[in-house]
């Protein structure tokens, strides 16, 4: 009994201690402590640049095929009639179209109605002065056709004392001195006659026609021929400037000299 008890003694000495062993040990934790807080960032490493694909490689391409040159022996040897057709072809196709209308030719001008009665000039409207300036030179106009141009130049010269803005005053009285042998007077006159019939085409081209019949006088025949072409582009009917371009091209002619 007591070698039982001294071993049952042991056993639970040997008990206790591994109990207090047990007891001094710290206790386990129960899940994994975080990381401190002023740990180093852990970057991940930068990827690996792709690999650039190579170029393609390009295919040789092949040669277009290349018309036959024709060569003189080939035009030779083509028949007669295939090449008129084929010149024919070409004469009768069409122009190709601009979207432009082809110009129309110009007409010949129109010779400009006779303008010269004087009192027909004579309305409603006109002031007593230009009336009476305009039956006097009318009156003027006939004794120049009669063959008297002094006692006309006479009967003209009151035409502008009555009415000094009458350019037809002014182109009678040319003519009068003129008819006068007095050539220099007479293309002053024109200069007024001319600055007031700037607006009267039939007007303006018989002022041309008596300038080209002085200058004819005076010799100075360049001027004189510039002032009938003035004349018939203005008017076509103009007689006096058409027969005085015909009386300078037979003066001019070879055979006038001989």
């Amino acid at each position: 009994m007591a070698g039982f008890d001294r071993h049952t003694f042991f056993f639970a000495v040997s008990i206790a201690s591994l109990i207090t062993c047990a007891a001094c040990e710290p206790p386990r934790p129960y899940r994994i402590p975080l990381p401190p807080v002023n740990n180093p960032v852990i970057r991940t490493p930068p990827l690996a640049p792709s690999p650039v694909p190579p170029p393609p490689v390009e295919t040789a391409r092949k040669p277009l095929p290349q018309e036959p040159k024709i060569g003189e022996q080939d035009l030779k040897d083509k028949p007669q009639t295939e090449r008129a057709l084929s010149k024919e072809t070409k004469e009768s196709a069409p122009l190709p179209s601009t979207g432009q209308i082809p110009a129309a030719p110009e007409a010949p001008p129109t010779p400009l109605p006779d303008d010269s009665s004087l009192l027909a000039k004579i309305t409603p409207g006109v002031t007593p002065q230009r009336a009476a300036s305009l039956r006097l030179t009318e009156e003027g106009k006939k004794l120049l056709e009669s063959g008297d141009p002094a006692k006309a130049l006479a009967r003209l010269e009151k035409t502008i004392v009555i009415d000094s803005t009458n350019p037809y005053g002014y182109f009678y009285l040319a003519k009068a001195q003129y008819r006068l042998g007095r050539y220099r007077e007479s293309l002053n006159f024109l200069e007024i006659a001319e600055s007031r019939l700037r607006n009267e085409p039939f007007w303006l081209a018989e002022v041309h026609a008596l300038r080209g019949e002085n200058y004819r006088a005076l010799g100075q025949f360049q001027s004189a021929e510039a002032s009938y072409q003035q004349a018939v582009r203005l008017n076509s009917g103009n007689r006096t400037a058409a027969d005085g371009l015909l009386r300078l091209q037979s003066d001019s002619s070879p055979s006038s000299g001989k």
